[in-house]
């Protein structure tokens, strides 16, 4: 017997779910990505750095912990997004979903080093002096900033093809396809840009895509898609 058009749960419970997994990690996201960093990281003072860590060890660990979240809600975003994609083009959604896992996966790579900076100040690592642990703890920290820019590519191309996807889909509006569509190529060539022309590289490039996110969230939460041209495309 051939695959059902329909998954196990009907298509508003995935449109319901991914509203409520887009909330919580745009939630997650500005608190574990942009706000703790912001208030530990100070740029060329490698001391002011490790105080802020020390004095304000629980918030850090919280924004990692907080990341977590966000990287299960990713994860389960990409099989959501396959499942309500995939009667468009069954390729191009699970295209997407591998960019979307591979991005993840390379942005807990760079977490990693936001959590190593925490080993160089609890007195664990004895070989160096306190100023030069200083200096690892700001270092692991930039290259967390660092790592989390220069694969943007993955996420925005995965948000290309979904806005893609969602436009042609006939059972979501395509407004919200073209608006993630840009969205994804501004991380795209901010990605480029933060590689090969760094001064151009401007945070503005990633603004859209709050608003892509926002507004799918807004949207599935309170319109979910259209069943019946979603189960007709199955």
């Amino acid at each position: 017997m051939g695959e059902l058009p329909n998954a196990s749960l009907p298509a508003q419970t995935y449109a319901r779910l991914a509203g409520g997994l887009l909330l919580i990690t745009m939630v997650a996201g500005f608190f574990g990505e942009l706000y703790v960093p912001g208030q530990i990281m100070v740029s060329g003072d490698a001391a002011a750095t490790a105080r802020n860590l020390a004095g304000s060890n629980f918030l850090f660990r919280a924004g990692f912990a907080v990341y977590l979240v966000e990287a299960v809600c990713d994860v389960a975003l990409s099989l959501i997004f396959y499942v309500l994609l995939k009667p468009v083009s069954r390729d191009l959604a699970l295209l997407a979903a591998f960019f979307g896992l591979v991005s993840t996966s390379l942005f807990g790579v760079a977490e990693l080093f936001y959590f190593a900076a925490s080993l160089f100040i609890d007195g664990s690592v004895k070989a160096f002096s306190h100023d030069q642990l200083d200096a690892f703890a700001l270092l692991s920290l930039k290259l967390y900033d660092v790592g989390g820019g220069i694969f943007m590519v993955f996420y925005g191309i995965a948000s290309i093809l979904r806005g893609f996807l969602i436009y042609r889909s006939g059972y979501l509006p395509r407004a919200l396809g073209v608006l993630l569509a840009l969205a994804g190529m501004g991380f795209v060539i901010r990605n480029f840009a933060l590689v090969l022309a760094p001064a151009w590289a401007s945070d503005l490039f990633l603004a859209p895509m709050s608003l892509a996110v926002l507004s799918m969230a807004v949207w599935f939460l309170a319109k979910g898609v259209d069943s019946a041209k979603w189960g007709a495309r199955g």
